[in-house]
């Protein structure tokens, strides 16, 4: 049986509900969430043409040059490289005066530490570790203890038999207290002997710290106001100088008197 053909009417009616049909379909759909409008682009910072200049580190402390105020003394002072202590980690000077081998004559050794103000070992261990640790002496046997007073304040001593190239009876010295600064060494007198504790006190008063700036420096000249007069060298006088003249004329009568 055929199907009657559809007349243009429904043809019509069939193309507009097709329409309707996908006009209901389309509002069905989930639409896309808006997209959120791009960042600005970050504003480029400021960069001034010159560059502020660094800040100035505060200018360092001159170390100074460590002397002795001694002008009769016949022995050169020698000055040793100075060095930041390994075990400590504090800055070290070392002076020495004479040869601890030459028996005939005195020898000193000294060692300036800086920024000592923590815990110290005792006077016997630094006499056995600045012995080592250098000149090759040994510490053999220890005496009597004591006490000297110094322009650096109260000093501890300690009588040793030293043995290097020689064996001499020294004093061994340690500065006491709680100062920035601290001195200690040894000091041997000729012949064998211990040296008078005169003897070293003016030897430490005798110590200098010439050129320096910051805190050695001023600790320096506080102890130079509180040096004992007694170890002071002697200023030359001209009063009790004889003029050149009149010596003169002594050596050429002494020199005629022999010709005679």
């Amino acid at each position: 049986m055929r199907l009657p053909l559809l007349g243009p009417s429904l043809k019509i009616a069939a193309a507009c509900g097709a329409v309707a049909l996908m006009a209901l379909l389309a509002r069905g759909r989930t639409e896309a969430p808006p997209q959120p409008p791009a960042p600005a682009a970050a504003e480029t910072p400021f960069v001034p043409a010159t560059l502020a200049a660094p800040a100035r580190s505060a200018a360092p402390s001159m170390p100074g040059r460590l002397g002795l105020d001694e002008p009769e003394a016949i022995d050169p002072v020698r000055l040793e490289p100075a060095r930041i202590n390994p075990v400590t980690g504090l800055r070290e000077e070392t002076l020495a005066r004479g040869d601890f081998d030459a028996i005939e004559a005195s020898a000193l050794r000294l060692t300036l530490a800086r920024d000592a103000g923590g815990e110290t070992p005792g006077l016997f261990i630094t006499l056995v570790r600045r012995g080592a640790d250098g000149p090759g002496i040994a510490v053999v046997r220890t005496g009597p203890r004591g006490r000297i007073e110094t322009k650096f304040g109260p000093v501890e001593t300690l009588e040793a038999t030293l043995a290097g190239g020689a064996r001499r009876i020294c004093t061994g010295f340690a500065t006491l207290g709680a100062s920035p600064l601290r001195i200690d060494g040894w000091l041997c007198a000729p012949l064998a002997q211990p040296p008078e504790p005169r003897s070293l006190a003016c030897t430490l008063d005798a110590l200098t710290l010439d050129g320096a700036e910051g805190p050695a420096a001023d600790l320096f000249r506080a102890a130079e106001t509180r040096r004992d007069p007694g170890c002071r060298p002697p200023q030359p006088s001209a009063a009790t100088e004889p003029p050149a003249g009149r010596t003169g004329s002594i050596r050429v009568r002494r020199a005629a008197a022999g010709r005679g």
